[in-house]
């Protein structure tokens, strides 16, 4: 497990490909029981560990995940979450080049329970909620494009329905129309940075998470940087 920043409040690990964030009907160990049994190790924890999930991210994508450590910091960075005041930014790798380079796109997003997928419109419809995101084109290869997200709203599934939307599915992710998968079972979307206030030291804190090991985000890496 990559741990990305630690201290008595908050910790924040690389989330893998395959991961689930919080427990879920599969049954399969979540990354918070993970960094529970880390943190009980490490400090040699007696009885039970407490460990707030701050938010989520879907099991075939990769990045950072921030926790809180303490109920006074999971309260703060919950209110953080809610008023908008944390800065996420994601990595997405399309092989269809959206239209403009860079946009805010705008829709109205529908998640069926039932598929656990969500339809995205460009009217607002029954049960629709809106959903917003900006992204610029930031590198290409022969065959990809790299776009870097800012999401304004948190829906299900928003990104990769969004850019699905506009024609440009994330590589390997098959719910949302891309031809074949990835062959780690996983999807080309990562949560690259992710920016705050610190809920107690109130400190400026910029974690960010490193990209698969994988020749298609090595190239990418090597060019934006």
């Amino acid at each position: 497990m990559e741990i990305l920043y630690e201290d008595n409040h908050i910790i924040a690990v690389n989330k893998r490909i395959s991961d689930i964030v919080q427990g879920d009907k599969t049954g399969d160990e979540p990354l918070s029981e993970k960094v529970k049994a880390y943190i009980k190790k490490k400090y040699n924890k007696p009885g039970a560990v407490f460990l707030g999930v701050t938010h989520r991210l879907d099991r075939p994508v990769s990045g950072v995940v921030l926790f809180a450590r303490t109920s006074k910091a999971l309260t703060r960075l919950n209110k953080m979450f809610l008023e908008k005041e944390i800065e996420k930014k994601y990595w997405a790798i399309v092989k269809t080049r959206p239209e403009k380079e860079s946009d805010t796109i705008t829709h109205y997003v529908v998640r069926n329970q039932k598929k656990n997928k969500s339809f995205a419109y460009d009217k607002e419809v029954k049960d629709s909620k809106k959903a917003s995101l900006s992204y610029r084109l930031i590198a290409s290869s022969d065959n990809y494009h790299l776009l870097e997200i800012d999401l304004h709203t948190g829906r299900h599934h928003q990104i990769r329905c969004q850019l699905a939307k506009i024609g440009s599915p994330i590589k390997g992710d098959l719910k949302y129309g891309f031809a074949r998968s990835n062959p780690d079972g996983g999807i080309s979307l990562h949560a690259r940075k992710i920016s705050f206030i610190h809920p107690v030291k109130k400190e400026t804190i910029e974690i960010i998470a490193q990209t698969p090991n994988d020749s298609l985000w090595d190239f990418f890496l090597s060019v934006v940087n």
